[in-house]
């Protein structure tokens, strides 16, 4: 799966916000049926989305994926069996436990698959793996048994916040968020680099503080994500902006990746006074696949 910089929600009940995120610089729309969506309107908004789905098959600029509701919840197979005819890219999946979550959603996903006629194993899985308390010590779950249709993993801070029974969740005084927020973002970004899923930044809440929202969007970068959730159409640019390679940063990586091919077996190199070895050379290749995918 190709890396995907910019994540937007939009309200599953919202015929014209969805309609005008379509063809929008987000590289993925996902379609909300879970927090964005009250009770009442559950059905409403899973035929909304499906029909937008379904009127909109190409795929190759934007993806779209679906937020469904928890799998603890009622609601949850009700929106797979209604929006799964639309065809959607992915299903981002909240409030998980384990990767037992994940490799249930992804026997529905099969089941729904063969009744809609869509090849098994086509609808990726987004989990955003830190919502719930018991969340943050069970990642080792990920690494030992999960569904191949797991691509990325994310995490939140809001709603684990909740479950910790906490009033905030960053620091009065720096307002970086504190130790157990913490904790589930390494862990989240170790996780998904060790089974080679797409390290997904969370969600920015304070949707003016567009300085605030870089800031994080590039910390998050040097950190090792790969792209961040938006909750704003405005957020977009910046989140874009800040997870392509500059052209400085891609003319660096050439001249790496360059010396290296000059000196065919030396694991260690020097350029510009600093000396380079493996891991160099893998960073100024993966800046360089990014570019060329972005291209």
């Amino acid at each position: 799966m190709k890396m995907l910089r910019s994540w937007l929600f939009v309200p599953g009940d919202d015929e014209r916000k969805m309609t005008k995120a379509v063809g929008g610089e987000a590289d993925a729309l996902l379609f909300d049926l879970e927090d964005a969506v009250a009770d009442e309107r559950q059905e409403i908004a899973r035929q909304m989305v499906a029909d937008i789905l379904t009127a909109n098959p190409d795929r190759s600029r934007q993806q779209l994926w679906v937020r469904i509701n928890p799998l603890d919840s009622e609601l949850s197979l009700p929106d797979l069996a209604a929006v799964m005819r639309g065809k959607p890219d992915g299903i981002i999946l909240p409030k998980t436990y384990s990767a037992a979550d994940v490799n249930r959603l992804g026997d529905f996903l099969s089941a729904l698959e063969a009744r809609e006629g869509i090849d098994q194993g086509a609808t990726k899985i987004l989990c955003v793996a830190t919502e719930t308390a018991s969340s943050l010590v069970t990642f080792e779950s990920y690494i030992r048994d999960v569904t191949d249709r797991l691509v990325g993993l994310t995490w939140g801070g809001e709603d684990l916040a909740a479950a910790l029974g906490a009033s905030d969740n960053r620091h009065p005084v720096t307002g970086d968020y504190d130790e157990p927020y913490l904790l589930a973002r390494t862990f989240t970004l170790a996780t998904a680099r060790a089974i080679d899923a797409q390290p997904v930044g969370s969600v920015f809440v304070d949707f003016r503080n567009l300085e605030g929202l870089e800031k994080e969007c590039l910390r998050d970068r040097r950190m090792g994500y790969i792209g961040k959730i938006a909750i704003h159409p405005a957020q977009v640019p910046i989140i874009n902006r800040a997870f392509s390679p500059s052209e400085e940063e891609i003319a660096y990586a050439r001249r790496v990746i360059d010396i290296f091919e000059q000196n065919p077996g030396l694991g260690t190199v020097g350029l510009d006074g600093k000396m380079l070895d493996m891991p160099h050379l893998k960073q100024a290749r993966n800046v360089i696949a990014l570019a060329e995918q972005l291209a």
